[in-house]
């Protein structure tokens, strides 16, 4: 049975959303959309954040994707569940101006599928402790980004995340993708969020759309 996007929390009333720009916040493995929709006040006031929850049900929370590994998807899992975000941005996306997408974690993995199966859905990306999702069937071709504004951060000393998934991802999105990349690193942070990182993902996404 292909997933479902059912459950979303938005940030705005569904009559305040005309012409705003959309930001889409994937959460990471094991939450839910609760994680991401209490960023809201940390992201510029203008914008609508659409929090979905993943459709894999994961002890408390859900997933994107089923995976052979932390940051390795199965290709046909997470393609289905591309297919159904799409879908689910298909019915909602025509009344904003632009999508924005943000992921943390199994988000960002799940946001970078996004940004490559349909670079030119997405004014910008902003990834989050994470990798992009490698080996899972996805275009990586020269300039696959061109031009798409896209913020990197994590600590370096990010213990989930293999490290050589996020040394990868770097290397491509600063030598291959043709990306406009943005880079941060937030030495002690760990896999999480701090107020500083927020604030340089708010100035991000205004600069997208100024």
């Amino acid at each position: 049975m292909s997933p479902l996007i059912e459950h979303v929390a938005w940030s705005n009333a569904e009559q305040e959303r005309a012409g705003t720009p959309l930001v889409v916040a994937l959460h990471g493995r094991g939450a839910d959309e609760s994680s991401m929709i209490e960023l809201t006040p940390y992201l510029p006031d203008f914008v609508t954040v659409a929090a979905p929850r993943a459709p894999i049900t994961l002890d408390q929370g859900y997933a994107w994707f089923a995976n052979r590994g932390i940051g390795r998807p199965i290709e046909d899992s997470i393609k289905a569940t591309g297919a159904a975000l799409f879908s689910w941005l298909d019915k909602v996306a025509a009344v904003h101006s632009h999508v924005i997408v943000l992921g943390f974690s199994g988000g960002t993995a799940m946001a970078g599928g996004l940004i490559l199966e349909r670079p030119h859905r997405f004014a910008g990306a902003a990834l989050l402790s994470g990798t992009l999702p490698w080996d899972a069937g996805y275009d990586t071709s020269l300039n696959r980004l061109a031009a798409l504004p896209v913020l990197w951060s994590i600590d370096v000393d990010d213990a989930m995340i293999p490290r050589d998934l996020v040394e990868r991802s770097e290397e491509w999105l600063r030598e291959s993708s043709g990306a406009s990349l943005l880079e941060f690193s937030y030495p002690g942070i760990g896999h999480s969020m701090t107020i500083d990182e927020l604030a340089d993902v708010s100035t991000f996404i205004a600069d997208v759309l100024d």
